[in-house]
């Protein structure tokens, strides 16, 4: 069987409240433009030569009932004012034809921000040490990734993250975060 590589991605969040799980877990898919797909979760390699698209054109080019393969991430909660998170961190090498890798990070109690540069720093972390650059993991983000950049092998670092506090009246609140792929 031929080997099955990805061309596009791209990167949407989204959020539901609803009384049931599942639904709650439905209207954040909306939310995220992805809910007439059926989703198969994949693990984080970012398939080379694939091409990082805006969310508009990755949406438009779904069609529904298609199976459609996705890095996610995926917090929910039914306690008031709770805040959860998610996140899916992005690491692009600086040759096209290398591989780069997709993290997913989901929180409770964690602003968005913070979650989301998490996911980030994993991701350039692991596509780090693929590539062999050095790095001191008690270093603050920031001066890694200048670290990362400065190094000539790491071209982008990304992420996208949803965060919400718990409904207040104990309704299931869902945030997703993902990364889809586009064949």
């Amino acid at each position: 069987m031929d080997s099955v590589l990805p061309k596009k991605v791209f990167l949407t969040k989204g959020v539901g409240v609803h009384k049931d799980k599942l639904a709650s877990f439905e209207l954040a898919l909306r939310s995220a433009g992805i809910e007439t797909c059926n989703l198969v979760y994949v693990s984080s390699i970012f398939p080379p030569d694939c091409k990082v698209i805006p969310r508009e054109k990755g949406v438009k080019l779904l069609k529904p009932g298609q199976i459609t393969f996705c890095v996610m991430a995926r917090s929910e909660t039914n306690e008031p004012n709770r805040l959860v998170s998610a996140a899916i961190g992005l690491a692009i090498p600086k040759e096209n034809n290398g591989y780069g890798y997709l993290s997913e990070h989901h929180t409770f109690g964690e602003k968005g921000e913070k979650t989301g540069e998490y996911a980030e720093d994993l991701a350039a972390t692991m596509l780090a040490t693929t590539l062999g650059i050095s790095f001191d993991p008690n270093q603050a983000w920031d001066e890694r990734k200048q670290d990362y950049k400065a190094s000539g092998h790491i071209f982008k670092t990304a992420h996208i993250c949803q965060s919400a506090e718990g409904n207040k009246d104990g309704l299931w609140t869902t945030v997703i975060s993902a990364a889809v792929f586009i064949f």
